[in-house]
């Protein structure tokens, strides 16, 4: 806990002065009938970006202990621990904490925003509308059409973002916080360049064709 304080010390007073974080609106898709209506909603009850005064990525939170409280974790420390996956990255939180303090500090560099501003983008770009889901029983499957809650779009869209960073840094000359970074930042414009951008289109896709 002391190395991680030590760590994020300054990089944490560094993202406080680079102004609020604005959580815009979530676009879903809503199913009456045959016909589908969009709204938008607000994102701010499943992004987590003003909970704690200070955007710490570890607050020792027991957030699975009920369901729908990982909703209450910040945004920040669910991106961290979603890198922990695939067996070997398995409980290195202070190796994640690294990537995305570094992650961001390239952000930053890049686009001259704030770096958790851009996560949130990237989350609400990324997250699937719609998706397709198996009924029936062994004998005959076949797949419908279904809406996606808004916590599960944030779910899917941290997977997705952290994925392809993953895979972008495998046997790569680049490190997996460079490639953090890339996708955050394509995946906040929208750009067709993104892993998690594309993986939604074709969600969609599928969702559409099984309507």
């Amino acid at each position: 806990m002391v190395k991680m304080a030590k760590m994020i010390g300054p990089w944490v007073s560094g993202v406080e002065t680079l102004g609020p974080v604005e959580v815009g609106c979530m676009a879903f898709k809503l199913r009456v009938g045959k016909s589908i209506l969009e709204v938008d909603l607000e994102g701010t009850d499943y992004l987590q970006v003003k909970l704690h005064p200070v955007y710490l990525p570890h607050t020792a939170g027991r957030y699975q202990i009920k369901r729908f409280r990982k909703a209450q974790c910040p945004i920040v420390e669910r991106l961290t621990n979603s890198l922990m996956m695939h067996g070997r990255n398995n409980g290195k939180k202070l190796m994640t904490t690294r990537i995305v303090k570094h992650a961001f500090e390239i952000i930053h560099l890049l686009t001259d925003q704030n770096p958790i501003q851009v996560l949130v983008d990237a989350i609400i770009n990324t997250g699937p509308r719609e998706d397709s889901t198996r009924i029936g029983s062994a004998g005959t499957v076949r797949r419908q059409a279904v809406d996606v809650s808004p916590l599960r779009r944030v779910n899917q869209a941290l997977w997705l973002l952290t994925t392809g960073a993953r895979e972008a840094a495998f046997r790569n000359v680049k490190t997996i916080a460079e490639c953090l970074a890339d996708e955050l930042i394509n995946a906040a414009k929208g750009s067709s360049n993104s892993y998690a951008i594309k993986k939604k289109d074709e969600l969609e896709r599928v969702a559409k064709s099984n309507r």
